[in-house]
């Protein structure tokens, strides 16, 4: 039997949604071992005075196992 465990966390990049969400996981996995999966719970975006986009933050739960 394996029991999980989830945490929140909020990733951000300049580029888009997608590198936001791939660098908080490979974050994640710096700290935390036997990450299994991650789902997207809020995104939200950043605006300059120019009206552009300047930053794309996810926040996300990344679930792993814990060892025995």
């Amino acid at each position: 039997m394996s029991i999980s465990r989830t945490t929140e966390i909020k990733s951000s990049s300049k580029d888009s949604f997608d590198d936001a969400m791939k660098k908080g996981i490979i974050r994640a996995q710096k700290t935390l071992k036997n990450v299994r999966g991650a789902w997207i719970e809020n995104q939200e975006v950043l605006i300059d005075n120019k009206g552009e986009i300047s930053e794309y933050r996810v926040q996300m739960k990344i679930t792993f196992i814990l060892e025995e």
